[in-house]
């Protein structure tokens, strides 16, 4: 979106008045687009495009995925910590598993082991994981399936361009 100083401002609800431009969710092609002025021939109008963008675009989605990780564990689709995600695992009703990147590979690695066939999340920190949750030194998150886990797989994958820590599967 173009605000009213010609600025190029995220648009992450798609929900802001106006008319937009899509660029793919990626470091890469955002640098190129503002290299190569695609947002002004997008626009038809002279865009300016922030020094931060990328880093506003990284940070907005990640704000966006771990809101609804919050979410997911206010319905009570979350469950917190090794044990509690590994027993999730284990009864087939787990649809994405959340390893923080700074966790202990060993524990990543048997939760993965134990959900095979789930989406895998790691690029997410402790410290990230824990404040959208609201529970200190949180590695591991399981999610049932439902909507809410759905929904955070959606968001997290639109971030995986800016986050290089990330596999499925």
């Amino acid at each position: 979106m173009l605000d009213g100083e010609g600025r190029v401002t995220p648009d992450f609800s798609g929900k802001l008045p106006g008319r937009g431009a899509w660029v793919t969710a990626t470091g890469k092609a955002l640098e190129a687009a503002i290299k190569s002025r695609a947002f002004a021939r997008s626009f038809k109008a002279e865009a300016i495009a922030p020094q931060d963008l990328a880093a506003a675009v990284e940070a907005g989605l990640a704000k966006t995925a771990l809101a609804a990780l919050g979410l997911a564990r206010r319905v009570g689709d979350a469950a917190i910590g090794f044990d509690q995600a590994k027993r999730l695992l284990e009864t087939g009703k787990a649809a994405v598993l959340i390893g923080a990147g700074d966790g202990a590979e060993d524990g990543k690695r048997k939760l993965k082991s134990a959900g095979s066939g789930i989406s895998f999340f790691g690029f997410f920190d402790s410290r990230e994981l824990s404040a959208a949750v609201g529970r200190e030194g949180v590695v591991h998150i399981a999610l049932k399936k439902g909507p809410a886990a759905a929904r955070f797989a959606r968001e997290a994958r639109r971030l995986e361009g800016f986050r290089t820590a990330f596999s499925s599967g």
